[in-house]
């Protein structure tokens, strides 16, 4: 993929990772050819400050972490209140990371 594309792909999508793995990515992406990049585009990131949010307001009953595709901790977070909230807590501060950390896996297990 020209070099070009992988910029725009990054500029774009850059809030959605960490910021220590873009170095990484720019390196997978530009080793990848161009009909991959389709199917990089179509993948669904999530959002790291909706993922904030839905914790803020509904993490003690697990939103946040079904979100991530944590649904064993998502069921646990809900029948336990978020371990009496002291787990929702600590998801307040540690989500958007999360958030970003599923994405880089999403899109590296692509690559």
């Amino acid at each position: 993929m020209t070099q070009d594309k992988v910029d725009a792909y990054i500029m774009a999508n850059a809030k959605y990772f960490p910021s220590e793995s873009i170095y990484l990515l720019k390196e997978k992406l530009s080793k990848i050819p161009d009909d991959k990049m389709y199917l990089l585009q179509s993948i669904e990131l999530k959002e790291p400050t909706t993922i904030l949010l839905c914790s803020l307001f509904l993490g003690s009953f697990g939103v946040d972490r079904f979100m991530l595709g944590e649904t064993g901790m998502g069921v646990l977070k809900l029948l336990t209140g978020g371990l009496c909230g002291i787990l929702t807590i600590i998801d307040w501060f540690t989500c958007m990371r999360k958030a970003k950390e599923t994405n880089l896996n999403k899109v590296m297990t692509m690559l």
